[in-house]
């Protein structure tokens, strides 16, 4: 389950199922791109918000049917035909878009209910793509894939406060930070503390019992797609049991998971069952 730039996006791997791969690579090479634009050089945010305006005019003329022209034509080409191949959601690769320019405002979110919306639009969509492209709509696979997909972006948040908090992202919420005697301003400081830790380990609980919720998906969803999602789910909760070895200071260092950590991942993938979907996980 390779992860190249767009942390949040299982790109194909070989348990993607063949007829899945090209609309998932499509999928993965739109929002990379997108993130770049949010994400990496020197441009201004405003000139990163005009750009991003620029690739969301090119979204909807490639789902009118139009060709799209310039440095992103690849990109739309391989989109446009992943769109009507698989009948993908424009309204969901929009929301990408719109959690893209948000995050080009460094905003501040004051509870974990601003925080799941902006995970609604920055990790649900793929998800939910992902599930569209296997025929998957039912309303409890939606809703566990949400669960987990919301999840994989609050793991990658407490991962990566080390990496954040410089370029002025906070995604903390504000009440849970007060409720432990700190304000936004303290994390930025980076400096770990007995606070800090209590903070980021409600922080990483409140993130698996959401993987816990979506976690059954896996189980149900049958074939090398379900197989996908078990490694998923796994890769989200080690990282988790790394940030709880390192009695959650992640403020100055950011875990990291290896070849041992893959080992694990795979052992309790074939160990996953619908009574239990979390095996090993635990909370230290």
């Amino acid at each position: 389950m390779p992860v190249d730039h767009y942390e949040n996006f299982p790109v194909a791997s070989l348990l993607c199922p063949p007829a899945m791969r090209d609309g998932v690579t499509a999928l993965y090479h739109f929002a990379r791109t997108a993130d770049d634009i949010a994400d990496e050089g020197d441009a201004p945010a405003e000139a990163r918000r005009a750009q991003l305006q620029l690739y969301r005019q090119a979204l909807q003329r490639a789902a009118a049917g139009h060709a799209v022209d310039g440095p992103w034509a690849g990109i739309f080409g391989a989109l446009t035909a992943a769109i009507g191949r698989h009948g993908l959601s424009v309204q969901l690769l929009d929301d990408l878009l719109d959690a893209f320019t948000q995050d080009t405002h460094n905003p501040r979110y004051a509870d974990r209910a601003q925080l799941l919306d902006y995970c609604r639009r920055s990790a649900n969509p793929v998800g939910r793509l992902m599930l569209q492209m296997a025929g998957v709509h039912d309303v409890l696979s939606l809703r566990q894939s949400d669960a987990v997909c919301s999840a994989l972006q609050l793991i990658n948040f407490w991962q990566d406060p080390s990496v954040d908090l410089p370029r002025g992202r906070q995604y903390v919420p504000q009440v849970d930070a007060h409720r432990h005697g700190l304000t936004l301003d303290d994390l930025a400081q980076q400096a770990d503390s007995p606070a800090t830790q209590a903070l980021l380990r409600d922080l990483c609980a409140w993130a698996g019992a959401l993987m816990a919720e979506g976690a059954p998906l896996a189980c149900r969803v049958p074939g090398r797609l379900g197989w996908e999602l078990r490694l998923v789910v796994q890769g989200g909760l080690r990282i988790l049991e790394r940030i709880a070895a390192m009695h959650y200071r992640t403020l100055r260092q950011r875990p990291t998971l290896g070849t041992t950590d893959l080992c694990v991942m795979l052992w309790r993938a074939t160990r996953m069952r619908p009574a239990r979907p979390t095996p090993g996980f635990r909370l230290a």
